[in-house]
């Protein structure tokens, strides 16, 4: 069994049902609290490509952030990978990662694929 680690918000309730069904299954697992140690551009680029997902749909669109920014009229995935990376409130959650496989945890019961 590979080491799972989760992208993880503690105030998220999906967030804190991934890292539970993690611990019930007994799988071994570390947490990143991204809020509080966000990847930066080239972590969240390899983060992407382990989901095999563009940039936008790993973003949080119903944030005030994303309004503000107006991230729904920009184009530029690298643009948007520096608006997660200077705004990690942006970034999808949870999100597992094993290997070179990496799920969002919506709903929570995604994190078991990796086990």
């Amino acid at each position: 069994m590979k080491k799972i680690t989760l992208y993880h918000n503690p105030r998220c309730s999906k967030s804190r049902s991934a890292k539970a069904l993690l611990e019930e299954h007994g799988a071994e697992f570390s947490i990143v609290e991204y809020l509080k140690t966000p990847p930066d551009v080239e972590q969240l680029k390899a983060l992407a490509g382990k989901l095999r997902l563009p940039v936008r749909e790993m973003l949080r669109t119903n944030e005030s952030i994303y309004r503000e920014l107006q991230l729904d009229r920009v184009d530029s995935e690298e643009a948007l990978f520096k608006a997660v990376a200077e705004h990690p409130i942006l970034l999808q959650r949870p999100i597992a990662v094993a290997g070179n496989n990496a799920v969002i945890g919506r709903p929570p019961e995604n994190v078991l694929e990796l086990i």
